[in-house]
């Protein structure tokens, strides 16, 4: 497949009908691997206008998903690979729901779909984990909120100490 960099972590299909192989997967891990934040898309969608956005993404285990929630938007997510707890917050970040998700073949949740505007989060169970995201489009910025109560990208300390506590509270929900 023809790719157009954008990121080390963004890559947009360049070619009208999109098909998508093995070779494109290991390609992405492998790209994720390599960048600091360890993650990397393909966006199958033409660009950030568009009214539908389709991604296949990779995050390694060490992917920090900073708590967030979409405004006006929702997300259809199909695990191809690896295995994930989607972990929806109330607003105050109170765990409301725990999705544990896998692909097909491991007996577990492969999709959800998310239409209210609820904070969420992942936590990578495997090495690597490769979904594909659906959302509607046009990209904002302005359309994605971080929860407050979350850390930063970056802190890497925080981070970590902030998924132990919602580990924790997982274990107890």
């Amino acid at each position: 497949m023809r790719m157009k960099k954008i990121t080390d972590e963004v890559f947009y299909a360049d070619q009208d009908i999109v098909e998508v192989s093995k070779e494109d997967i290991e390609f992405l891990k492998k790209k994720a691997l390599q960048n600091e934040r360890k993650r990397c898309r393909l966006c199958t969608h033409k660009d950030v206008n568009d009214k539908v956005h389709e991604m296949i993404i990779v995050h390694t285990k060490d992917t920090y998903v900073r708590p967030h929630k979409h405004l006006d938007k929702s997300e259809a997510f199909h695990i191809i690979e690896g295995e994930a707890d989607v972990v929806i917050l109330d607003d105050d970040g109170t765990v409301r729901k725990v999705i544990s998700m896998g692909e097909y073949s491991s007996g577990k949740n492969f999709y959800y779909r998310l239409s209210e505007p609820f904070y969420h989060t992942l936590l990578i169970k495997s090495d690597i984990i490769v979904f594909h995201e659906a959302t509607k489009g046009p990209f904002s910025k302005d359309d994605t909120l971080f929860a407050q109560w979350s850390p930063e990208e970056g802190d890497i300390s925080a981070q970590r100490k902030f998924i132990k506590e919602l580990e924790k509270s997982i274990k107890n929900h």
